[in-house]
């Protein structure tokens, strides 16, 4: 299968290890499932784009330390694009700065939480999901990090996780959209270095419960094995 990931940042250097941009955490947790996959990757922040969308199997939108509904351009310009390809029957995931941008172009609400930051390890509620396989427990736990959630389930789609803090942390619409507020590609030491990052603006508080939390592992595997199944399906 031919993969297109719409890599929506550009990766900070002083993170230091094997991963050299962002899309390199989603071609390694791919690799551990071991999915017969091939990927091509384009930034959108620097304005590149397949020619043609149509010769990929599915499309991937990744995070963003940007905001979704932000006006700089190259975010305009990405919101365009993907109104347009919600219009086909492409398969898209998003995940973080990608479910919140999916989810505006299909008419949703996004906006900064009142609750503040979601970070570290979270567990959400697992929904019923639409022509796909059981989600094999009631629950799943996996690495966040954001200030801005989506508000409001996009027009006909299907919740697909949950928790107090993020309601909207997942959702489904039809067979060929998936979004996701957590990363199931991150990695516990890039969970810590961002916490690091934003200690301050954390507060201590936070910032010492969320770290704590890494130590307890997480579920990306698991929901990357949920995600191939997602793209897979005829």
């Amino acid at each position: 299968m031919k993969i297109c990931i719409l890599e929506n940042d550009i990766f900070d250097a002083a993170f230091e290890s094997e991963f050299k941009r962002p899309a390199d955490f989603f071609l390694s947790l791919f690799k551990y499932v071991q999915v017969d996959w091939y990927f091509e990757v384009f930034n959108t922040k620097l304005g590149e784009y397949p020619i043609n969308f149509e010769k990929f199997d599915a499309v991937i939108l990744t995070g963003s330390a940007s905001d979704s509904f932000s006006d700089e351009p190259w975010i305009v310009e990405l919101r365009k694009k993907i109104t347009e390809l919600l219009k086909t029957d492409q398969k898209i995931l998003g995940i973080c700065f990608g479910h919140q941008l999916i989810a505006l172009c299909l008419g949703a609400q996004v906006g900064r939480s009142e609750k503040g930051w979601g970070v570290g390890r979270q567990t959400y509620t697992c929904h019923q999901t639409v022509g796909m396989q059981d989600w094999g427990g009631d629950e799943i736990s996996l690495l966040a990090s954001h200030q801005d959630q989506v508000k409001t389930l996009p027009p006909g789609a299907q919740l697909l996780v949950s928790n107090e803090f993020c309601p909207i942390a997942g959702f489904q619409l039809k067979k060929n959209v998936l979004c996701l507020q957590p990363h199931p590609e991150f990695i516990p030491q890039y969970s810590e270095y961002l916490l690091n990052k934003r200690r301050q603006k954390l507060g201590e508080n936070l910032y010492d419960r969320a770290l704590k939390s890494l130590s307890l592992g997480h579920e990306g595997v698991r929901m990357a094995k949920f995600l191939v199944a997602f793209v897979e399906a005829a």
